[in-house]
């Protein structure tokens, strides 16, 4: 035993002198023929972290033949584990060679080969098990993803009285497998890249060819390439650093964790960006209508989508507006109000100790907290904090003579009018510009808030997304595409796509102009 123990101490000793000698780890540093020398660098290029899981077979029980398998523990499904290994041991001993382990493999799906230690560890921290030979130089990574991983749920954010229930997941493969499901068409490529120096983050463009405008894909891929950051997590972390615009609250990607909605996107000649690890993909390029249309607009009958598009833009003016039109009306232009309901308006604010501008921004303040409130506690008290909370704070304030009903009131149809915006992006660029009117109108009232609108209109036209005018169809105009604007006309009337996104193969439909159906005699 003793003669044992010094035999296995001096080879450890000789790995551990070799080890220091190459300096671990280095990029594109050759696999060692030593199978044992291996398994020991990557240990320690791991830190000896417990799950990375090492183990060894012989090939036969009389083969002298070692093979050793590498992965991470929760990131490999154990039951394609166990058909590695046992496909690994149907391999004859006495005919052995890399290619005929290679075929053996090629049953399992994706298999890469590994010459390195750099491929050796992306492939192991991608979910790969890699599998080496001792006396070779050289090994095989197969591919065995699994582990714990969301399944495909209704999505939270974007919910549709009608319409799909499917929602993406924080899997890249699975999210791509749900549009593919969408468009099944040859057509629907996708590149991938890899993005975060450390996070070694995968990153995906998918564009249909044949529709795609050439320019917008090359400039994703320019956008997405200059990209030098150590860690994306999410895909808010990419759409800030390949927005067009940093200094805007207006968002110029768009967001979606909707599989129909990116398909439908892809279809009109749009670019999806997926990133793995969150559910949110994005879409390039978005204009600002595209923020107010629903998916449901194309589940539903033109008359009722296009009704619910005008409560949209009506909802938008009242939530941008309400508050900063009642502090201008009430401060400088009562002449505007009827007789009555000015006399109404001064005996609710007799008493009140502050101006209408200070009871404005401490009403809009407290329901931004409860809202946020709403947000963050669990689900099962947030709905019934914030809903009690403004009750019992909007009741005690007016009892307590701090603010008069009318602004509590208005300040309520604002945050009303501020949920039907079915972007949570856009919804935030409003809350934050509400803020902006209201100091606007407290200093020049109505005159005030005119030239803040100019302002607001003349920003979103310097706007661009992807270099596609961002208030486009309407500036520039474009007559042709007003029919999936403000309303949406019936599907039969919709046969021709966007034409500053598509600038080929326009046309949805073959003979579109007379697919009108005939109406029954």
């Amino acid at each position: 035993m003793q003669f044992i123990k010094k035999i296995l101490q001096n080879n450890y000793r000789s790995i551990d002198t070799q080890l220091n000698q190459s300096d671990l780890p280095v990029s594109k540093q050759p696999l060692e023929k030593s199978l044992e020398l291996n398994i020991a660098k990557i240990k320690l290029a791991f830190g000896h972290s417990k799950d990375i899981i090492t183990q060894t077979i012989l090939l036969k029980e009389t083969s002298t033949i070692q093979i050793g398998f590498i992965y991470i523990n929760g990131l490999i499904s154990p039951i394609s584990i166990q058909a590695l290994i046992t496909e690994n041991l149907k391999v004859d001993s006495c005919e052995f060679t890399l290619n005929a382990l290679r075929n053996s493999m090629s049953t399992l799906g994706q298999v890469r080969d590994i010459s390195d230690f750099d491929t050796l560890y992306q492939s192991v921290l991608s979910g790969f098990t890699v599998i080496l030979v001792d006396g070779y130089a050289q090994g095989f990574a197969a591919n065995t993803q699994g582990g714990e991983h969301r399944s495909v749920e209704e999505p939270s954010t974007q919910s549709v009285v009608r319409g799909p229930r499917e929602g993406f997941t924080e899997q890249i493969s699975t999210n791509a497998a749900l549009i593919r499901r969408k468009i099944k068409d040859a057509n629907l490529w996708m590149e991938s890249m890899t993005i975060g120096r450390v996070s070694k983050t995968e990153v995906a463009i998918m564009y249909i060819n044949g529709i795609v405008n050439d320019k917008l894909v090359a400039e994703a891929r320019i956008r997405l390439g200059r990209i030098d950051i150590d860690a994306i997590f999410e895909s808010g972390s990419i759409e800030e650093l390949i927005q067009d615009e940093t200094f805007t609250p207006f968002p110029t990607l768009y967001n979606t964790e909707r599989p129909d909605v990116i398909a439908a996107g892809l279809m009109e000649g749009r670019v999806a960006i997926l990133v793995d690890g969150t559910p949110f993909v994005l879409m390039a390029p978005a204009l600002f209508t595209q923020f107010y249309q629903s998916a449901e607009d194309y589940y539903q009958r033109a008359d009722f989508s296009t009704l619910l598009r005008f409560l949209r833009y009506v909802c938008f003016f009242i939530s941008l507006l309400a508050p900063s039109l009642y502090i201008a009306i009430t401060t400088f232009h009562q002449e505007l109000l009827p007789s009555s309901l000015l006399i109404s308006l001064a005996a609710q604010r007799e008493g009140i100790p502050f101006p209408a501008f200070i009871e404005a921004v401490g009403m809009e303040i407290i329901f931004e907290i409860l809202r946020e409130a709403g947000v963050r506690l669990p689900k099962t008290v947030g709905q019934a904090v914030s809903i009690v909370g403004a009750l019992v704070i909007g009741q005690a304030a007016v009892e307590a003579g701090l603010v008069s009903p009318a602004m509590v009131i208005v300040v309520a149809i604002t945050a009303i009018a501020n949920f039907v915006i079915p972007s949570f992006n856009m919804a935030i660029t409003i809350r934050i510009l509400r803020f902006a009117l209201m100091i606007i109108a407290a200093s020049f009232g109505l005159y005030g808030i005119t030239v803040g609108l100019i302002a607001i209109v003349l920003h979103l036209c310097s706007l661009r997304s992807f270099g596609i005018p961002y208030m486009a169809p309407m500036a520039p105009f474009i007559l042709a595409d007003q029919k999936d604007t403000i309303f949406r006309l019936p599907q039969w009337a919709l046969f021709a796509r966007p034409r500053l996104i598509s600038q080929k193969n326009n046309i949805r439909e073959n003979n579109a102009p007379t697919n009108k159906p005939e109406p029954r005699s």
